[in-house]
């Protein structure tokens, strides 16, 4: 009988004892060490068993656990006796910012100084220690959650000092999620202010700090050396694309196969667990599982969104949700099964992800959404690489997430009928309807000016349709056909269907538009004079089954012709 499968644990010391369902990645120890890196930042999705990992550092290194050998037993790093004697050894420095999610940076400060406040607490008999100074007294004393950011910003030096001092021995530091509150600042509106904070807190902690030996920082991106870790020239970066630690994160095909042999699970499920949950690749290590998805899986032994389910993708949604059709278009190519081009940088810089394309692409890589189909050519620091999407759980999240936008309006389904049947008036109806809870809602992108831009609200639109129509339709949008470009087609996959052709326009005095009914005109006429429909007859659809539309908006204001 397999060993129990224990879903949400991630602490390494419970699921040894217990004997839980456990991947051995102790190699990760021996590489760790033997890289002689300084400071280490791993960057590697959500739920890749990063803090599962830092867990198993802080029991194989801390003072703490200098009796618990028998959390190793057994295990890969048990067997090289130097190991052995290495274990236990050290005065460790162990912290999170996985639940620094503040709306703000008072709260989000507020939240890193109580965590702070809580690892001196582990180290509380450091108050009595006689050979501190006055100085260092007074420095100790003034540590809490609600110390000022200037004795935050020290405060891990300052334990690292004073642990060196009582044992004799250089500290090392664990920081897992290093990146959660940079995301929140950047989604809430407070990145610059943050970024400062961060900056001189890591400069004290992992540069200018004499008693550190050795640290690790895991995260799910890189957020861009300018910003955060300026001067800290001692930084090994490890990305997807690097070599190193390639499989202590994440499980092997191999790993995988034999968990499901453990559980019992009948091998004919193997290629259906592989389209589901396989694609990852990190360094030149592919056919890498997300363990979260496979650990909920052995446990329910059912197929389900397990990893693309346990957040909440805010920053992915409004990225997509808000970006221009550019991104719109790649992004219906990617969710086609087709693949897209990108220049990527894996140093996030988040003040860009709202104007440059490329750094939206990086983000979707670093955090697992997308994967590498192959390197298309490479220069300095920056790389152009073929994406696809990751697997089959990462595309249903995906039509999960742009399904649900169009939940909230209410009328979405009877938008689409409509839109097949040909009702024009109720098709303006509903999607004036639709505009007006959706403006409402979401946070629309806004030009220049200050004024909302509905284009991108449509684009946003044909991300929906694919969701509701993608069995049966092809959705496309921004490709040539007859003598010019088209916004938007749905082209039956069976040519019994009807098809539909989209063009929208926002009235225009210069081009003599009065009114919305002019716009409109001006819409079905560019189908007509361009001949958008030239595909769709060589597919042999009859011209009386491609309905043609023209959509035309003046603000949040919406009118709909049909040709």
């Amino acid at each position: 009988m397999g060993r129990t499968v224990s879903i949400g644990n991630q602490s390494f010391e419970d699921i040894r004892e217990k004997n839980s369902f456990y991947v051995d990645k102790t190699d990760f120890i021996k590489e760790w060490w033997e890289n002689l890196d300084t400071v280490t930042l791993i960057t590697r999705p959500r739920r890749f068993g990063k803090t599962l990992n830092m867990n198993m550092l802080d029991c194989f290194f801390s003072n703490k656990y200098a009796d618990r050998s028998d959390l190793f037993e057994g295990l890969d790093i048990w067997n090289k006796e130097k190991y052995r004697e290495l274990q236990g050894t050290f005065p460790v420095i162990s912290l999170t910012f996985a639940g620094v999610k503040g709306k703000d940076y008072d709260s989000t400060v507020k939240g890193i100084k109580k965590e702070i406040a809580g690892i001196f607490d582990k180290f509380d008999f450091l108050r009595k220690f006689k050979e501190l100074t006055e100085n260092e007294l007074k420095a100790l004393e003034a540590v809490s959650e609600n110390m000022n950011d200037v004795d935050a910003e020290y405060s891990l030096k300052l334990l690292s000092t004073l642990l060196h001092k009582y044992y004799k021995k250089k500290v090392l530091i664990f920081l897992d999620e290093y990146d959660t509150p940079m995301q929140e600042a950047y989604v809430n509106g407070y990145w610059e202010e943050l970024t400062a904070f961060i900056r001189s807190m890591f400069n004290n902690t992992f540069k200018t700090n004499p008693s550190l030996d050795r640290a690790v920082l895991t995260g799910i991106t890189r957020v861009s050396k300018e910003s955060i870790f300026s001067d800290l020239n001692n930084l090994e970066v490890i990305t997807t694309t690097s070599n190193k630690y390639e499989t202590c994160f994440g499980f092997t095909e191999e790993e995988v196969f034999a968990a499901m042999d453990e559980q019992g699970i009948d091998p004919a499920q193997k290629e259906n667990v592989k389209k589901w949950y396989d694609g990852f690749t990190f360094g030149k290590v592919s056919d890498i599982y997300n363990p979260w998805s496979i650990i909920s899986y052995l446990d329910k032994k059912e197929f389900n969104t397990y990893w693309a389910n346990t957040s909440s993708n805010g920053l992915i949604g409004k990225l997509i949700r808000e970006g221009d059709e550019n991104i719109k278009t790649e992004f219906e190519k990617l969710l086609s099964g087709e693949y897209i081009e990108a220049k990527i940088d894996e140093q996030i810089v988040f003040s860009q992800l709202s104007e440059n394309i490329d750094a939206i692409w990086s983000l979707l890589l670093a955090s697992g959404y997308l994967k590498v189909l192959e390197e298309v050519r490479s220069g300095a620091e920056l790389q152009y690489f073929r994406l696809i999407i990751t697997n089959f759980e990462v595309k249903q999240m995906f039509y999960d997430l742009i399904e649900n936008w169009f939940k909230k309006s209410g009328k979405f389904t009877g938008f689409v009928k409509a839109l097949f049947t040909g009702d024009e008036i109720d098709l303006t109806e509903y999607l004036n309807d639709l505009m007006l809870r959706t403006f409402s809602s979401f946070d629309v992108p806004k030009d220049p000016d200050g004024k909302k831009e509905p284009e991108r609200f449509y684009h946003g639109l044909v991300l929906g349709l694919i969701v509701d129509r993608n069995r049966d339709y092809m959705v496309k949008s921004n490709r040539e056909s007859g003598y010019g470009r088209y916004d938007v087609t749905l082209e039956p996959k069976d040519i019994k269907n009807k098809a539909v052709i989209i063009e929208f326009k926002v009235l225009s005095k210069a081009r003599g538009e009065k009114t919305l009914e002019d716009t409109a005109a001006n819409a079905l006429k560019q189908i007509e004079d361009k001949k958008y429909d030239t595909d769709l007859l060589s597919r042999g659809i009859p011209k009386e089954n491609i309905l043609k539309y023209g959509f035309a908006f003046e603000g949040e204001q919406c009118l709909i012709k049909r040709g």
